[in-house]
This record gives C-alpha cells, structure tokens and sequence, in this order.
C-alpha cells in the first residue's frame, strides 16, 4: 500500500519534529524558520519562556515549541491587527515601535494544534491576543518583520487573485536571488547539465526550489530547507519517468526508481513546460538504454495473455491516465467490485455478487438514474448527469482518515468530517453510492492491497459521535469478513475473479476509454460535469490572441497555457516562449515600431514585453478580475475585464535603451452591469463597442466616455464585435449562433444571420465576412444574402483567434487545436 507506507516513512524520519507543511493552507508557501522563544505574560510575575522555531509561511506565523506537550501556534496574517519591532521608525503605523525587544503580533485569532502532541481538529482561540517571539539572531528582526508586513498586505488584498499574484511574484523574487549549492553534489567531478526553478509535490502540498541535474544525479533543494537540506536521486536507479498534467496544466515531472511501486520518489512542477520538457529529456536520453517504454496497448497484450493481473493492469492504466498516488486530485481510481455486503459468505461464482462494470456508479440504481436523466434533459448546455466526480480529494481522504488525519484536517480547514459522513462501514458507503444524491464515488487501490490499516482506527483518533451515541472507530465490516486482512484477501480474490476478468474492459471503456466523453458518454450516461471530469478544461489549448509585426516576419501569439511564443513568418517556428504568470494569457497587441508587445491575462494584469531586450519590461495592475481583451490606438490602451469595467489608459513609453517604466494614467473607466468579454475601437478611434458575457452589446462615444447604446443582441456571450470601415454598421456574433448586423447611430439591430454553429471571431469589409468557425472552419460569407460562399478547413477545434492584413488577402488563424495556420486568400 504505497500511500500508506509512504506516510508511515515520513512519520519515521521526521517523528522528532511536529511541525510539517500540511499545517500550512492549501496553495500557503513555508519560507523560511528562526529559532525563538516564545513569550507569555512578559513582565509579569509568572513570565514564562517557551523555547522553539518560528516560522514564516505565506498566509501565516506558525511557533513550533520544542517542548511536545506545549500546543504549535498558528496566526493567520489576515487576523493580524498589529506586527511591530523596535527597529521600525515610523511611531503612527500600527505595525511598528516597540519595546519589548523582539517581535509583537497582536491578533484576533489563534489556532492551537497538536497539543500533548496528539493529532486533533485544531483548537481555535477567538478574541484580542498578543504573542512575543524573541528570535535568538537579533540582527534579522528587521529582515523578519520587513518580510512580515509585506506578506500581510497580500494577505488584505479582496481578490484572491490579487493575493495569489503578490504570494507568488515575493515567492519568485525570493527564487531569482537564490541558486542551486553546488556543495551539495555528491561528488566533485560531476557536470551540470541543467539548473532550473520548481516545486516538490506532495499530496497537497508543494514546495519551491532549485532543481539540478548533473551527469549522475538528479537533486531538488527547497527555498526553506524542509524536509532537508536537498533530495537526491541517482540516475542509475531511475527506471521510469513520466510528464504529468499538474492543476490542468502540462507541468509536472515524476521520476520511480522502481518498476512497480504506485508512489514515485520525487514529484515535481515547472514554472514553464519548456523547462519540465528539457529535464525530462536529459533524463530520458540518459536511461533509454536500459529501460522499455510501455504503452496502454502494450499492457492490453500481457493483460491479455494473462501475464499481469487485473491489479497491475489497472495500476499502469491509472498511471498512463496521469494519476498518482503524489496528487490527490488525480489520485489512481479503481472500481467497486463487489455488490454483496450483506450474506455471511460471498459467493464468488454467482454473477449477482459482482457489481455491473458495464455502467457508472450514477447508473446502477435505475431510479435515480431516470431521476438524472430528466433533470439533464430539462438543463442547459453544458449538460450534466453528474455534479460531482467519481474521485476526489475528499472523496480519498474519505477512505483513508484514520491512517492520514493530517491529510484531511489539511483538506477541511483543521477540522475532521462530521461523524455521520466519515467511512463507518462498507454496507452503508456502498448503499450512498448506489441511492445518494450525490455520491458517485469509485474505490482506491487500497481496497486491492495488503495493507489494512486503512480500516482500523489504530491512531485512536476521536473521530466524533454518531447520531446513535456510538463512537467513529474502526470501520465496520461485512458479514463475510472476518476481519479487516480477510476483508482485503476476498476483495482481491474478487477482483482477480473470472467475473471481473471477463467484463473488467467495459469498465476500463468507461473510466479511461472511448465512453469518457462525447455521444459514447451521453449512450454510456457517463457525462460529469466539465469542471469536475478530468480533462474537462483544458488549460493549454486555444490560442487566445495574435499581433503581427510591421514587416509581417515575426508572429507574436497568447494562449491559455499562460505563454507568449514568437513565430518566425519565414520558418514556421518558435524562436521565443515567455511566461509571465500561472494564469491564461487572453489577448495580445505589438505597438507601433515592434518594439514591445502587450498582453492580457486571467491574473487582471497587462504585461508589456520588450521584442529588442527580450524580456518583460512593465506590468500594469489594471482591474480586479481577468483582463479578456485590450486594444491600443494613438497612445492609448484600452481593456476589457470580467470586473465589468471597460479602462482608458494613456501610456507613456518608457525609455527603451534605460530602466524606466511605462507610465499609466487612467483617463476612463466605461462601467457595465456584467462581466466584459470582448471591445474593439472604429476606424476614428472615437466609438468602442463591448459585448458582455450575457449578451449585451454596448456602444460607447470614448471622447465624452459616455454610452451611446445599450442592446440585448445576443442571447449568450458575446464572442467578437466590430465595426465597418465606416463606422456606419456594426457587426457581432454569439454563442447564440448569430450574426447581427446593427446601425451605429440609431442602435437598431438591421439584419440577423443564423449559422449552423457558432462563429467565434470574424474579420469583414463592411459586406464580405470571413470568420472561424466552433468547429475549426473558416467560413466566407455574403452578408448581404445571408449565406456561406466557401468553407475551408482549418483546425480540429474551434478557431479562437484570427489576424488579417490591411490588403485583406493574408490571415493567420489560431485554434483550440495548439496550432496557427497561415492563409492566402483570393476572394
């Protein structure tokens, strides 16, 4: 049971310290640590001195007292009132002057965990409080609170998007002024080939370093020095290494120096997927000659022919499948086999005892799947059977509370399940599975494996009462156990069972095969809701914006993978990739002369990017939500946001050859009622038109900011508007499948096209429209007769983004499908 022994391997090495990341928030950094004391009732009679380390996370202060009995102090940043030092000068801010001699936090909110080192949900301690550390290195207390009040205003930013972007740029900032120590290596002959940002992987958790791969090793050193100074592997003893999608993006690297262990021995995600691609292929070059590579078909055949069990099978799916047992959100998903919990014998030969591998979990109880089906056919696209998934983190941790409490007070905010909802016996988990509402969970590897902790509560964890009185223990076995190894064993038998070996492969189909998605899925009432089924957003795909330079040699594009590549027009290659934040890159510009383009991304920021320097040159923190669309004309730059805000910016360049900055200043702020999704100027540069998420296009006079018209066009988003070359019409399309044609001065809507489906954005002359197409065409249109003249083929998804030239005979398409297409047309 590689989860379980894994843990159990941890507790042994570090059983000496209490403190541990998963004390941390979820997405919370730890940054660094100082030995301190604690002091309580300081000049009173009964002061007392508490010896131990204080530690620096991102969304808190956190005290680990060296004596056990004593409880870890925890202080959210957010509950701070006041941090002061008595370096600060500036006597009137809260979080300054003081006397005491070392650092004074004054608080409305405590947390105390594992007091007398037990693990429990933690003890909160509401009301006005004050904590004195004393660190034992004076000459860092201003460095200490200098870092404290920084990571506190992050901590008061509204949008947790805002506190995100600052967390990570301090987090980054603290990653460029560190490297790698070559001290480390295990020997001084080795040669480095690669060294490079990232973060270890832990179920929940991850930690920023430095990773470095020599010509022997591969090594990761985290910023804080925690767990240790620096993890080691030897490339000798890797056997397989797989990429990963890490938070639905390409990012992860997982490296097994064994060939049948579920837990690999380090996770790691990029910053950059090119940094992850260039690891993985010094790795890969360096073991290819003495490892094989497996492939899902290469398993079917030795499944096949009987050379590996049920078991391994579904243990190499699920690994192909991106799932591990490192990330509990795609943690490896194994099917309930048996539907028997309730006779004193299990009866393997009767068909009746096995569950029906053929249908989801949602579709056993033929009730509450007619129940679903009438509500997905009453709803509106996306169309769902399921709200949430067949595997979770909660719905893993569910299973396995009683040997990684710590994992689930982590998952729940310091606080156990209720005692109702935690695993108390087999019989009613599956009941819930087959009549709840909502339940429609699958098994973990666990329930196939030797280890049976996972079902004896050996902790002695007070797990709370249930309704009846009776305390949450162990978990509650069937009949036909006679304990809980007993239980495994006949579990395993099961699945290894002639039954399940017959019809295990529809099951397959359904979790990892052609019934995921589309009409197989909707025959198979297999259809999850998109933002909980794997795979259902797709974080690097589309892309989301092109700009073209002067001369038409290079191609600058945005995309949802959060990078702004360069083309060259001549070689059809990248000859550049930047990333400037963990979030999608929604449009893109390039000012007059080359020089710099501009992006906008999710994060609510503008980037400006120098095309001669090569790097990012300014950031403008513009809006309180993703930024969706910018233009730019005559020295201002105007942007669209999700905070229903449209913002008119005079930019002042700053000095190219030096160090100065952009200078911003806000000359407008168009307010709408709903989120905006897309803007674009007139020919005069007087008339902005914006579509909303809702449908609404609105007409603005830009000179006087003031609204000209405001139209419910559309009866969904509004996916690109623009006007005719003179300014008289103005032309939008939807997801309503809609073009609509409107007259600029009197706001009348004068013509209305219905397309097959619908057309995301559009380029036209006033009469001609070319436009991409949700399913990857680019359609040419005669508006006037309402009709489809040609039709080419271009991508395999939808065509997100579109550029054209002013002599209207050279496009360059980007799509759903990762690729740009470049077009001659004749029309």
């Amino acid at each position: 049971m590689a989860f379980i022994r894994k843990r159990r391997l941890e507790r042994e090495l570090y059983s000496k310290e209490r403190f541990s990341l998963l004390l941390l928030n979820l997405e919370e950094y730890y940054f660094e640590q100082h030995t301190a004391n604690h002091i309580k009732n300081k000049g009173c009679r009964d002061e007392r001195k508490f010896r131990g380390s204080l530690k620096i996370c991102s969304k808190s202060i956190i005290f680990e007292p060296d004596d056990n009995i004593q409880p870890i102090i925890k202080i959210p940043l957010r509950d701070c009132i006041s941090i002061k030092a008595p370096e600060d000068s500036e006597a009137k801010n809260p979080f300054t002057r003081d006397s005491s001699g070392g650092i004074s936090v004054v608080c409305n909110q405590v947390f105390l965990i594992k007091e007398r080192n037990i693990i429990a949900p933690y003890k909160t301690v509401r009301g006005r409080t004050e904590h004195l550390f004393q660190l034992d290195v004076a000459g860092k207390l201003g460095d200490v609170v200098q870092t404290l009040h920084q990571l506190y205003r992050a901590s008061c930013l509204d949008k947790m998007g805002d506190q995100a972007a600052m967390i990570t740029a301090i987090l980054q900032s603290r990653l460029a002024r560190t490297s790698f120590d070559k001290n480390r290596f295990q020997s001084i002959s080795e040669t480095l080939h690669m060294e490079c940002k990232a973060e270890m992987v832990t179920p929940l958790v991850t930690n920023p370093g430095h990773v470095c791969v020599t010509d022997a090793n591969l090594y990761f050193q985290p910023l804080n020095g925690y767990p240790k100074p620096v993890v080691q592997i030897t490339l000798q003893n890797v056997h397989r290494i797989y990429k990963r999608r890490h938070g639905l993006m390409p990012l992860g690297l997982e490296v097994f120096c064994t060939e049948n262990d579920l837990c690999s021995d380090i996770y790691l995600k990029f910053y950059n997927y090119q940094d992850r691609d260039e690891l993985y292929f010094l790795i890969a070059t360096y073991i290819e000659n003495h490892i094989t590579e497996h492939t899902a078909e290469s398993y079917m055949l030795q499944w096949q022919r009987g050379h590996i069990s049920n078991y391994q099978y579904l243990l190499h799916l699920n690994n192909l499948a991106d799932r591990s047992c490192n990330d509990l959100s795609q943690y490896p998903v194994f099917p309930w086999i048996i539907a028997d919990y309730s006779s004193s014998v299990l009866d393997l030969t009767k068909p009746e005892t096995f569950r029906d591998l053929s249908k989801p979990i949602g579709a056993l109880n033929k009730e509450r799947l007619d129940r679903l089906l009438t509500r997905y056919q009453e709803m509106p696209e996306p169309k769902f059977m399921y709200g949430s998934h067949y595997s979770s983190p909660g719905y893993v941790l569910f299973y396995l509370v009683r040997v990684a409490p710590e994992y689930m007070l982590c998952l729940q905010n310091g606080k156990f399940d209720h005692a109702d909802r935690t695993f108390n016996s087999l019989a009613e988990t599956w009941k819930n599975c087959l009549d709840g509402a909502t339940d429609f969970k699958e098994l973990i590897p666990e329930f196939y494996e030797n280890d049976s902790s996972f079902l004896v509560n050996s902790l002695k964890l007070d797990l709370g009462k249930r309704q009846g009185g009776k305390m949450v223990d162990d978990v509650e076995l069937p009949p036909w156990a006679s304990g809980p190894d007993d239980f495994l064993r006949k579990s395993r038998e099961a699945l290894e069972s002639q039954y399940v070996s017959e019809h295990l492969h529809e099951w397959i189909d359904i979790i990892f095969g052609y019934k995921q998605k589309g009409t197989e899925a909707v025959a198979a009432h297999n259809v999850f809701h998109p933002l909980t089924y794997e795979g259902g957003v797709d974080l690097n795909r589309a892309i989301t914006g092109i700009a073209v330079t002067c001369n038409g040699s290079s191609v600058f594009t945005t995309s949802q993978d959060s990078t702004l590549k360069m083309f060259s027009k001549e070689s059809k290659k990248i000859q550049r990739s930047m990333s400037f934040s963990n979030m999608a890159l929604s449009s893109c510009l390039i000012l007059p002369g080359d020089t710099t383009v501009i992006s906008s991304s999710w994060d609510n920021h503008i980037y400006f990017y120098s095309v001669a320097f090569g790097r990012q040159q300014d950031i403008l923190m513009g809006h309180d939500d993703a930024v969706s669309k910018i233009c730019w004309q005559d020295g201002r730059l105007y942007s669209a946001s999700w905070d229903s805000t449209v913002k008119v910016w005079h930019c002042a360049p700053g000095e190219t050859l030096s160090s100065k900055k952009h200078r911003f200043e806000l000359l407008a702020e168009l307010e709408h009622e709903v989120s905006v999704n897309t803007i674009n100027l007139n020919a005069a540069n007087t008339i902005l038109v914006s579509g909303t998420k809702e449908g609404t296009i609105n007409v603005w006079d830009i000179t006087t900011a003031t609204a000209l018209h405001q139209l419910p066009c559309h009866s969904g988003t509004v996916f690109d508007a623009a006007f005719s070359p003179d300014s008289r019409h103005l032309l939008s399309t939807g997801e309503d499948c809609c073009f609509k044609v409107i007259d600029v001065q009197t706001g009348m809507v004068i013509s209305s096209v219905t397309t097959e489906e619908p057309q995301r954005c559009f380029k036209w002359d006033g009469n001609t429209i070319l436009s991409g197409s949700q399913s990857g065409e680019l359609l040419i249109w005669d508006l006037l007769g309402g009709k489809v003249t040609e039709r080419l083929k271009g991508h395999t998804g939808a065509v997100m983004s579109m550029w054209m030239n002013e002599q209207c005979n050279s496009v360059i398409t980007g799509g759903e499908d990762k690729q740009i297409v470049f077009w001659k047309l004749q029309y």
